[in-house]
């Protein structure tokens, strides 16, 4: 098994690597200012920063306590169940937002990951992916007017 140290600086490499790719593609589509503004690359340049900065803090802090984490154990056979729940949860997130759109897909998401992850009653899992699904509604697509991906429902309801 492998040992929480070595975990905490891959994870630390493996995000400050992204960060990096991010600020690579941000450079190519410009970071300056021009007479309209920010260049598109701007805010994700700085935002693969704060990442690459984020992932040295982490790095850094996993080298000053080596010793604790050298012996801690990565993984162990509950936490392991948990990280397969999670990524099962969201690759079938993932299979239903193609299929049924992003909305019903969040509230089944959301309310599974509240039961079955936190832990709460169905029904408040189901009240919480209800209102996420509306938050995303009303946030994104009233307010910000970014079309989310619609499924059978949506369209059945009006909803464009």
């Amino acid at each position: 098994m492998a040992s929480r140290f070595h975990a905490e600086l891959a994870t630390a490499l493996g995000t400050a690597a992204f960060g990096a790719v991010v600020v690579a593609g941000a450079i190519e589509y410009g970071i300056g200012w021009d007479s309209a503004g920010p260049e598109p690359g701007a805010f994700p340049f700085y935002v693969g920063l704060l990442i690459i900065l984020a992932s040295l803090a982490n790095g850094v802090q996993a080298i000053a306590h080596h010793r604790a984490l050298a012996t801690a154990g990565f993984l162990d056979g509950p936490h392991a169940r948990r990280v397969l729940i999670f990524v099962a949860l969201s690759v079938v997130f993932v299979i239903l937002a193609t299929l049924l759109g992003l909305y019903v897909a969040a509230v089944l998401y959301v309310a599974a990951a509240a039961w079955w992850q936190g832990g709460y009653r169905p029904w408040i899992g189901a009240a919480c992916g209800i209102a996420t699904a509306l938050f995303f509604y009303v946030v994104l697509e009233k307010a910000f007017q970014v079309p989310l991906l619609k499924g059978p429902l949506e369209a059945a309801l009006g909803i464009h």
